[in-house]
């Protein structure tokens, strides 16, 4: 987690600025975390994650139409 110096605070790479600065304060995060958190953001679901959401989808997209045949 990204640590600020100045607030003396953890802050989640989502709540940090686009720019890498602390939202509270504005100061500068460190550059190990900052690399962490552009990393982070940049990370999707892997694709047998989104394989499982539309095989579930399908298949209850097919029991619905099931319900009213």
């Amino acid at each position: 987690m990204p640590w600020c110096e100045q607030c003396s605070k953890y802050h989640t790479p989502s709540a940090m600025s686009d720019d890498g600065t602390c939202p509270v304060c504005g100061g500068p995060v460190g550059e190990s975390e900052l690399r962490a958190a552009e990393v982070a953001r940049e990370e999707s679901a892997p694709w047998h994650f989104k394989l499982l959401v539309g095989a579930t989808v399908a298949y209850l997209g097919w029991r619905f139409v099931q319900l009213f045949v």
